[in-house]
């Protein structure tokens, strides 16, 4: 067993005993603590978090029964239920050894021990006790997640009619097995829809697998989609198990549909008729049982026209077709999100900023968002990690036309002061803090400017 950074408490009422196990187990942790009145056991619980706990099982003069230290242990278990404790003594048989384990003992060991046994005994607790972590963890993980899918649209904000439409769908498509196909520009959130979908169905306990088809060749189309066997080609080493296989009793997300050549939309549709694959290297048929959800930014309609997508698939993968609207024809939406990503990233980042300015929602607003959601999602982003203030400023996000040219500022009023405010903020901010060329291109001096500075407490 190799040092660790556990920590251990001993308590036996002989001085030699505590002195051999600290020297003994002091070898393989980081902390031993050893006390020889177990009277002390709540304050050194109340004080530390053990990873293993010693006990002795009789303290007073003559006392062989072992009843105190079964009292003790029901103490210890008491005041820390998952505490891993290993009950000692010099007088023990195989009725005392079965009682401790009832009452909840990890274990018994008899003294004298053999150093061998004791650390057998002890890296097993050890072992159990991160085990017993990992499964805390797991189920604080699980709690949590259950609890964000209990909110329906968890991902989703949006007020604009636009998206309540959006959630119509998803509520009524989602119990069902439909499959959908998801039509949006990049950005408005399509593969959240498709998770939204997932947990509104009789499928959602079950696994949701995403399949980028853009990112896939067309070698590797059939292996990452089908699976292959061992031997199948040069470097499949070993029999692997595709997404198709991986999915089946939940919901299969292929992402980028549209980017699909048409000689291996063929070999998809096949699939998705027979509900069954094909192991590459194989002769053998899977059944498989999937929800299928597809998406594409691409004009897959005008696509078909032109013999660029097949319409028979289109048929099977579209049994309804929902479409995400841009940003930009739902503005209304843009304060719920900003509100939302700011308060997700001054949490992250640990900031103390409170909000945005009147101006700089004006700004973001006015903005058409060619990346969409995920676009105000990394400004705002950006925007909280470059800025000290307690309240964002339109210069806080650098936004571009499509031009390729920076945005203009937008102001919340025309007051002489406030304009000035606005642009010194914006110059100084252009400069990274150089106070000269940030004057410079003020048409002020020096001088002038740190006057300014201060009558606006920049």
């Amino acid at each position: 067993m190799t040092k660790n950074t556990g920590k251990v408490l001993i308590i036996d009422d002989n001085e030699d005993i505590l002195q051999a196990a600290r020297i003994f187990l002091k070898q393989h942790v980081s902390l031993v603590h050893t006390e020889n009145d177990p009277k002390s056991i709540p304050t050194c619980l109340k004080n530390e978090t053990y990873d293993v706990i010693f006990l002795d099982m009789n303290f007073a003069a003559g006392e062989t029964s072992g009843s105190e230290g079964f009292d003790w242990l029901n103490k210890v278990l008491e005041l820390e239920p998952s505490a891993i404790v290993i009950l000692i003594t010099a007088f023990g048989d195989v009725d005392m050894a079965v009682r401790a384990i009832k009452e909840g003992a990890f274990d018994f060991i008899l003294k004298p021990w053999q150093n061998e046994k004791l650390l057998a005994t002890f890296s097993a607790a050890m072992n159990m006790h991160k085990s017993r972590l990992e499964a805390k963890h797991l189920r604080t993980r699980q709690k949590q997640l259950i609890a964000d899918m209990d909110q329906p649209f968890h991902d989703f904000i949006g007020v604009s009619s636009a998206m309540q439409s959006v959630f119509d769908v998803i509520e009524k498509v989602g119990a069902t097995d439909a499959n959908v196909l998801i039509l949006g520009e990049n950005g408005t959130g399509k593969e959240l829809v498709a998770r939204a979908l997932h947990r509104h169905s009789a499928r959602s306990e079950d696994v949701f697998i995403s399949v980028d088809m853009g990112a896939l060749s067309e070698t590797l189309f059939e292996s990452e989609l089908f699976g292959h066997v061992k031997g199948a080609f040069t470097d499949a080493r070993e029999d692997r198990v595709g997404r198709f296989e991986i999915a089946s009793d939940g919901t299969l997300f292929l992402d980028e549909i549209a980017n699909l050549p048409l000689t291996l939309q063929a070999k998809l549709l096949r699939v998705v008729e027979t509900h069954s694959i094909t192991r590459l290297g194989s002769n053998k048929t899977t059944d498989v049982d999937v929800r299928l959800i597809c998406a594409t930014n691409m004009p897959i309609q005008d696509m078909v026209a032109q013999n660029e997508f097949r319409q028979d698939l289109l048929y099977r993968i579209n049994t309804v077709e929902l479409q995400i609207p841009p940003l930009r024809e739902r503005p209304e939406d843009i304060p719920l999100l900003v509100e939302h990503f700011l308060s997700s990233y001054t949490k992250k980042y640990g900031k103390g900023i409170s909000r945005i300015s009147p101006a700089t929602l004006k700004k973001l607003e006015k903005y058409p968002w060619p990346g969409n959601v995920r676009e105000l999602q990394h400004a705002i982003e950006r925007a909280v990690i470059m800025s000290e203030a307690q309240v964002l400023q339109p210069e806080d996000f650098f936004l571009t036309t499509p031009d390729g040219k920076e945005d203009g500022v937008v102001f919340d009023d025309y007051n002489l002061e406030d304009i000035e405010k606005t642009i010194i903020r914006k110059v100084i901010s252009k400069y990274g803090g150089n106070i000269s060329h940030a004057a410079k291109e003020l048409g002020l001096s020096r001088t002038s400017l740190y006057r300014r500075l201060e009558k606006y407490g920049l």
